[in-house]
């Protein structure tokens, strides 16, 4: 019998990509497939690593397409399966992931963004929001988490199974070249250290019993014939996302009160912009500062009275919009100017945050 990976919590100093392999061994991952790709081969490299010592199982596949596959493969044999990839290797899963929608499937995918289009750059970006949100042929009936620190890593990747496959919609964690190779202190823990119960896992294919008579059948289908009887089937799937995403979506703040100013941003960026909502409100300016947890389901009832109230919001990003057509989208009607200080592919900070807002005299 293997030793559990993590017992109660500990503190630890480890790179983000670390971070996601423990964290899914915590969570009682079954297999990990996947393909190498920058800059998240280290994901594969330490759940190899470790997984023999927990007899837990990987799978290196041919690309990125196969990787995907296996993955829902594995999940519908009821394992607790997931894959990891960034950049064009999150393009290529986009079938498979669109395949997951169709037929509820609860996979799991870690995505360490990197700069595009195609190859570009093998470093960091926040331009795979779009694709990961609404890539595939589909609805985009997705969770998106998009963490901002270490030990939101860690959490998010166990919440991303829990949510997978409680909901049954694909479930992703969007994170980014910056969070994969950066060091910092994080409290690994156990689940059930903190009250989290995973949810259980079960195959959805080789059951016993006769179906029809011992059993129902299974019903895994992702090819209609048919218009109407499509139309029926998304409209149900899409009801059932509507319904839980009000249990599902999370967002942070800082200072929205009164903030007069509204910094809005994701992941790792949203740690420059809330550091920089906090150095001017130590400069008398009102300030405040709102980060989406879920980019899928986004937090836009949330959102709206607050932007509703502010004289102006800034969307701050390592991509040229994508995050604020999104929160343009959530804001439809209302007055209140979105400006976006939009950085494709570079890293942001807080000081360039405060000279941009003052040069644009938005405060």
């Amino acid at each position: 019998m293997a030793t559990r990976p993590v017992t109660g919590e500990q503190r630890a100093f480890m790179t983000g990509n670390e971070v996601v392999a423990w964290a899914a061994l915590a969570a009682g991952a079954d297999i990990m497939y996947g393909y190498p790709i920058t800059p998240q081969n280290e994901i594969m490299h330490y759940w190899t690593r470790m997984a023999p010592k927990y007899e837990r199982g990987f799978l290196q596949t041919e690309d990125e397409i196969s990787a995907g596959f296996a993955t829902v493969g594995g999940v519908l044999a009821g394992k607790r399966a997931f894959t990891a990839t960034a950049g064009p290797g999150n393009v290529l899963m986009q079938e498979a992931m669109a395949m997951a929608e169709m037929m509820r499937l609860p996979t799991v995918v870690v995505v360490t963004q990197r700069g595009g289009p195609s190859t570009a750059t093998v470093i960091y970006s926040q331009q795979e929001l779009n694709l990961t949100c609404f890539g595939g042929n589909g609805e985009g009936l997705r969770i998106v988490y998009s963490p901002s620190s270490h030990d939101e890593l860690f959490l998010y990747t166990i919440k991303a199974f829990n949510s997978a496959w409680k909901y049954r919609f694909p479930t992703f964690v969007l994170g980014d070249g910056y969070q994969s190779k950066m060091r910092e202190p994080v409290t690994i823990f156990d689940p059930e250290a903190r009250g989290i119960t995973m949810e259980p896992c079960r195959p959805m294919v080789g059951l016993p019993g006769l179906p029809g008579e011992e059993r129902d059948p299974a019903h895994l289908r992702n090819t209609y014939n048919l218009e109407d009887e499509l139309y029926e089937v998304l409209t149900a799937a899409i009801k059932e996302y509507e319904a839980l995403s009000p249990r599902v979506v999370e967002w942070d703040t800082y200072a929205v009160d009164d903030a007069e100013l509204l910094i809005i941003a994701h992941g790792v960026v949203a740690r420059a912009a809330r550091a920089a909502a906090v150095s001017l409100r130590e400069r008398g300016f009102k300030a405040g500062y709102f980060r989406p947890v879920t980019l899928r389901p986004f937090p836009a009832e949330t959102l709206r009275p607050l932007a509703a109230r502010a004289r102006n919001l800034l969307v701050v990003e390592s991509a040229y919009g994508q995050l604020k057509r999104q929160v343009q989208a959530s804001l439809y009607g209302l007055e209140t100017p979105v400006s976006g200080y939009l950085r494709p592919g570079m890293g942001i900070t807080p000081e360039e945050i405060v000279e941009f807002i003052h040069a644009k005299e938005l405060i």
